[in-house]
């Protein structure tokens, strides 16, 4: 297969054409690397969760500052009385619930109290599955409910 030249340029040396299929390999392999990292979607949603997570942070961040600044406006807008009588109610509240459960431990029988610790360690130590069972359970009655008031 001949190659006439076009008009009035010569044809191509050997090194141009060289040079040219070398420029066309570099341009392939770059068009091959953006079309893998297009098609690389473990990157891709890495890069976007990290990118929702720096988000996420920053308007954690101005909510704290703001959530803050308007606390703080706040308590300088309730007088000092109100406050303080808020706080002897808090205190009251928790001395009465100490005096509360100091007399139910008192006058709960020795088995009963071993049986209730024994309880709660259980739980403690199932806390997730115990919690996906309360999840269900929640479910469960919510949707029943929906549909007895249908």
């Amino acid at each position: 297969m001949s190659h006439q030249p076009q008009g009035d340029r010569p044809a191509p040396t050997p090194e141009e054409l060289s040079d040219r299929v070398e420029h066309a390999r570099d341009q392939l392999g770059q068009t091959v690397q953006a079309l893998a990292a297009k098609t690389d979607v473990k990157a891709q949603t890495k890069a976007k969760a990290a990118e929702v997570k720096d988000q996420a942070a920053l308007l954690t961040g101005q909510l704290r500052d703001k959530a803050a600044q308007a606390a703080g406006l706040i308590k300088d807008k309730i007088p000092d009385p109100v406050v303080d009588k808020a706080a002897h109610a808090a205190a009251q509240m928790r001395d009465s619930t100490i005096h509360a459960g100091h007399l139910v431990a008192d006058k709960t029988p020795g088995p009963v109290r071993d049986k209730a610790a024994s309880a709660a360690t259980g739980a403690r130590t199932n806390r997730t599955p115990l919690l996906a069972a309360a999840a269900v359970l929640a479910v469960f009655l919510l949707l029943r409910r929906n549909r007895r008031n249908k």
